[in-house]
């Protein structure tokens, strides 16, 4: 109903669009971005606030404020962002292109069919045909999603699995897991689950929400603006390309990958330590 006035039509052919946006109805794009904004909005921020009122007797900004952090991590947590997306790739690749056993085949076809439905509505949503729907995008597709799913997953899930399990390591994998199985892409699945516990360990030894939440953001957003960039002929670079990436950036990029993991443990650990 919120979309409903940025409908150009009449209202049998809004719902009956909204039923199945797979027609891709470039008139839908706007009210879908408020139904998915608005859905995400109430489902990962509203409730888990209200949860943590009414039932932890606290609100979220325990996440935010608990642990204090070193101003360092604020700029090194985007480009550990950058070059793990390098290192993703490999996997990226392998999983888009795995094949699963013959007596899988069924659920196999199934699967890829959701996959070409979720990629076709994905290349729908980020065709922006303005700057202001660029920005609206960002927001619905980078800054909520970023905000409420490490709200949901790291906040919630992770500190739930760790109080539970007394296992830092099993929390941060059950959490990534849960992460990457909502978004409900067999192929796909690894490369989030790899994202999924680079920020379960973000947030584990920063010790403060602000970190996943900022690698997240950066990560879908940097997705968002290098698209835009390539439909404004800025830049020739397909983000969302699966080919191959060649093996000396791939090395590169893991090297770097660990060697930042490991200077962000360190600044976390040595803050941590003088403010004790």
């Amino acid at each position: 109903m919120l979309g409903l006035p940025f409908y150009e039509g009449d209202v049998t052919a809004y719902f009956n669009d909204m039923l199945s946006p797979s027609s891709l109805n470039p008139a839908l794009k706007l009210p879908f971005f408020i139904l998915q904004g608005t859905a995400q909005l109430i489902g990962f921020i509203v409730f888990p606030a209200l949860f943590m009122v009414f039932y932890e007797r606290q609100t979220i900004n325990v996440f935010f404020t608990k642990t204090k952090f070193s101003p360092r991590l604020l700029w090194l947590t985007p480009v550990i962002g950058l070059v793990f997306m390098g290192f993703n790739a490999f996997f990226v690749e392998w999983n888009a292109t795995l094949e699963l056993p013959s007596f899988l085949s069924e659920f196999e076809q199934s699967a890829r069919a959701l996959e070409e439905r979720a990629m076709e509505m994905t290349l729908y949503l980020t065709e922006f045909d303005s700057f202001a729907m660029f920005i609206l995008g960002f927001i619905v597709i980078a800054i909520i999603p970023g905000l409420g799913e490490e709200l949901v997953f790291r906040g919630f899930l992770q500190n739930y699995f760790h109080r539970s399990s007394k296992n830092i390591h099993m929390a941060i994998w059950m959490s990534a897991f849960l992460f990457s199985a909502m978004h409900m892409q067999l192929f796909g699945f690894v490369p989030r689950l790899l994202l999924g516990a680079l920020f379960g360990y973000l947030y584990y030894w920063s010790g403060n929400l602000i970190i996943p939440v900022l690698a997240h953001v950066f990560n879908n957003g940097f997705t968002i603006i290098m698209m835009y960039l390539n439909q404004l002929s800025i830049t020739n670079i397909d983000i969302e390309s699966t080919e191959s990436i060649p093996l000396p950036f791939i090395i590169i990029s893991t090297l770097l990958t660990g060697g930042l993991i490991y200077i962000f443990r360190k600044i976390s650990l040595q803050h941590s330590q003088l403010n004790k």
